[in-house]
């Protein structure tokens, strides 16, 4: 750490797991984030930017004179609106141009297809959508292509935006009639056929070009639950996958960071790419690493986001894969399945289950169950760690379709 007495690291986001984190490494940091946290970090002592992340091209010299005169050194991205932040910060701190145009293929699902396509990464079919008429078209021509002739036997195709994260704005569509969902107001989107097994996710740690340490996410339902490390029939795959990651990780030029990408694999083998991103996944997956493995995915994130870490502090920092893991970490999101919230109820079978551990649930002030963005807005978190990968899987779908909520 003596390398970075007094060279600040910059935290775009707002995060407090992530401000912990970097507190407890005993290095320099400020945050830059927005303007609402600013009484809260002068009340904890936290340095403090405050800062709207909007105009990037008008605003991003702006924001880098600031943490220049600061004497920071890396600028680390917390979600997904600052990914194009920290690599307009960091081209400038590197003098290194191509880093943020190398951001900009992680923030465009589009783009970045296109980038994985010509690496030789699997990928399904895509296309730009500027209308609705653009997705009746891609949709007749993907099933014709399948020899579906009736529209009851439609394969679905996904609709989504190009720079959102997760499923916010995420559509599935099997019915031309369900095209008329979809506002005008969100157009451009990007169309792409749908990839058949399963889903899952990789949390990639990079340092110098290279993977330094490799978590794989088993999705149960997505947008719902999932758990680390996955499971035996998903990590028996691990080779396969970490050579695809290493693809992705030449394919798009990532030296330094952390990078989130989703595939899917058949009962087969066969693994197409999904998507990827270069910031801290959501779904509680950064606190299940940390469950089972016993380190801070966040201050690991840190430690490779910044080109002065030593190696020998990468090489003592992560432990290795699957077998150092000290059982499964796993969440339920539990979306409520009324309009009006009236009480709460969880089952005693549920507390009593040895593999729960705590939730987060609650009564909202506001009984009116909020309008859902994407897969939905989830009300709490049902957390649970054990030992078996088959038991933990089971219980997040035994109560996937329970009504926490009446």
């Amino acid at each position: 750490m003596k390398q970075n007495k007094g060279k600040l690291t910059a935290l775009l986001g707002w995060s407090l797991q992530a401000i912990e984190a970097i507190d407890k490494m005993n290095r320099p940091f400020v945050v830059v984030g927005p303007p609402e946290f600013q009484s809260f970090a002068d009340a904890h002592g936290i340095q403090f930017v405050p800062w709207v992340f909007r105009h990037l091209e008008e605003r991003a010299d702006e924001l880098y004179e600031k943490l220049k005169d600061l004497n920071t050194t890396v600028a680390v991205p917390i979600y997904e609106e600052t990914v194009e932040w920290a690599g307009a910060i960091n081209a400038r701190l590197w003098n290194n141009p191509r880093i943020f145009h190398k951001t900009l293929l992680l923030r465009d699902k589009g783009l970045m297809k296109r980038k994985a396509q010509l690496a030789g990464i699997r990928v399904g079919v895509f296309e730009e959508a500027n209308n609705k008429e653009d997705i009746r078209y891609f949709l007749k021509r993907i099933n014709e292509a399948l020899c579906n002739i009736d529209e009851d036997d439609y394969a679905p195709i996904h609709v989504k935006p190009f720079d959102k994260a997760g499923t916010v704005g995420h559509y599935m569509i099997r019915r031309i009639a369900e095209i008329d969902q979809i506002d005008d107001s969100e157009f451009p989107l990007l169309m792409e056929s749908h990839l058949e097994g399963q889903e899952f996710s990789c949390e990639a740690f990079i340092h110098n070009g290279k993977v330094r340490f490799l978590n794989i996410t088993e999705y149960v339902k997505l947008g719902h639950s999932n758990f680390v490390p996955a499971s035996p029939s998903l990590e028996k795959w691990r080779p396969q996958i970490k050579e695809a990651i290493e693809k992705l990780v030449d394919a798009f030029e990532v030296d330094y960071g952390i990078i989130h990408p989703e595939f899917f694999i058949t009962q087969e083998g066969i693994l197409s790419f999904g998507e990827v991103a270069n910031r801290i996944p959501g779904g509680h997956i950064f606190e299940h690493i940390e469950n089972a493995y016993g380190f801070s995915p966040y201050q690991g994130q840190v430690l490779c986001c910044n080109p002065d870490t030593a190696e020998e502090e990468i090489e003592a920092f992560f432990p290795e894969e699957v077998v150092s893991a000290r059982g499964y970490s796993g969440n339920l999101m539990v979306y409520p399945n009324v309009k009006v919230v009236e009480k709460l109820n969880i089952p005693n079978n549920l507390k009593n289950h040895p593999f729960f551990v705590n939730h987060n649930m609650f009564i909202p002030v506001t009984s009116k169950v909020a309008e859902r963005v994407g897969f939905g807005n989830h009300y709490g978190t049902i957390f649970f760690f054990g030992e078996d990968a088959d038991e933990m899987r089971s219980i997040l779908q035994d109560y996937e379709k329970y009504n926490f909520y009446q």
